[in-house]
């Protein structure tokens, strides 16, 4: 089983540049292959600026990274990678919004566990190949979430999400204002 890393924080925070710094300081040290999931869609402008800002950032890195375009079912991906891997996956929220709004049956309690249950089984049978997975996702909890239904589903869902990853996970970390808080195992980054 791969080591899990999950890397959490709110927008903007900088998690996703650490987390491809950590991956790219793996890969050179163990001598692995980088891989990307990108799980973002171009829905608006603003998300293909941010598209375009991570690709931006990855190959100016100067190292070689694959890019996986997948807004959904990521275990799909299981079978193309080895221990040979590192994989940065980013991000969880952007995914579980993909699946969560793929069909309009969110507020459909059978759905939701289906939700679930087919992204912990993505994010096992991909770290089951891996050297190491890297998770990033977005902290939202810091707010008061609002009262509409559809925002409050999401958000349990999404935490009850990164609960159950950081029990998988070997380390946690957030980023807030800038500062990396490691929560679980592992050497401070």
């Amino acid at each position: 089983m791969a080591r899990i890393i999950f890397i959490s924080g709110g927008v903007r925070s900088g998690k996703s540049q650490l987390a491809e710094r950590l991956a790219i300081d793996l890969a050179h040290y163990h001598g692995k292959q980088l891989h990307y999931i990108a799980t973002a869609q171009p829905s608006d402008k603003e998300m293909m600026l941010r598209i375009k800002h991570h690709q931006k950032q990855r190959q100016e890195s100067g190292k070689q990274w694959m890019t996986w375009e997948q807004s959904r079912k990521v275990h799909q991906l299981a079978t193309h990678f080895s221990s040979n891997d590192i994989i940065l996956l980013d991000c969880i929220t952007t995914l579980l919004n993909n699946e969560f709004f793929y069909e309009n049956r969110w507020s459909n309690y059978e759905f939701q566990q289906q939700i679930y249950e087919k992204l912990v089984q993505g994010i096992t049978e991909l770290s089951s190949k891996v050297d190491t997975l890297i998770l990033v996702s977005n902290d939202i909890f810091h707010d008061v979430i609002s009262d509409e239904p559809l925002v409050r589903v999401y958000g349990k869902m999404l935490g009850r999400l990164h609960q159950k990853i950081v029990a998988l996970a070997d380390e946690a970390y957030l980023v807030d204002a800038g500062c990396l808080i490691q929560m679980k195992g592992g050497e401070p980054i």
